[in-house]
């Protein structure tokens, strides 16, 4: 009897205990006028008890800090701009902002969930990084977003519109 009571407990803990087992993975291609061009890596985001977790592969990225944001929407096509002019991956919408916070603060403050930390490129185009956003605790609510790698750095901050990052570079949708 002892041990059925032990069984049933040890199930109960498993069952009750929080899953950390989610993850979410994309590969990142060139955002174009005409839609997704060359493969530059990949984007992995799992779960952590600290948070997401954000391995980020990449090759051919013109070197220095890249701007990183999940974004609203799951597409990379481009999108027409108020100009008439193609925006590249701008199908990809704004920010992830499920709070409706309408700030950029960064991965640790209190604006956009989507805001992910910056990625520094080598000079030889390659970045290999371990990453963390703390306030994202369920990646399974990232599936179907897109992420979208920045031409530019990000000050976290507004002005300039979305933390400096600039135009969208590449863009991949999680799956």
């Amino acid at each position: 009897m002892p041990r059925i009571v032990l069984a049933a407990a040890a199930a109960a803990a498993l069952v009750a205990a929080p899953a950390f087992g989610a993850t979410v993975h994309t590969t990142l291609r060139v955002a174009t006028p005409a839609g997704p061009g060359a493969e530059v890596g990949t984007v992995t985001i799992k779960d952590t008890p600290q948070g997401a977790m954000i391995t980020v592969d990449l090759h051919g990225v013109p070197p220095g800090q890249r701007g990183m944001h999940v974004h609203q929407n799951g597409s990379c096509a481009p999108s027409t701009g108020p100009d008439g002019k193609p925006v590249p991956a701008g199908a990809a919408g704004p920010h992830f902002d499920p709070a409706r916070t309408g700030r950029h603060l960064g991965p640790a403050g209190p604006g956009h969930l989507g805001d992910l930390p910056r990625v520094e490129v080598a000079a030889d185009g390659t970045a290999r990084a371990d990453l963390k956003a703390p306030r994202i605790k369920h990646v399974s609510a990232l599936k179907g977003r897109a992420v979208i790698l920045h031409a530019g750095g990000d000050t976290y901050s507004e002005p300039p519109p979305n933390g400096g990052g600039g135009d969208r570079f590449a863009c991949g949708v999680l799956e």
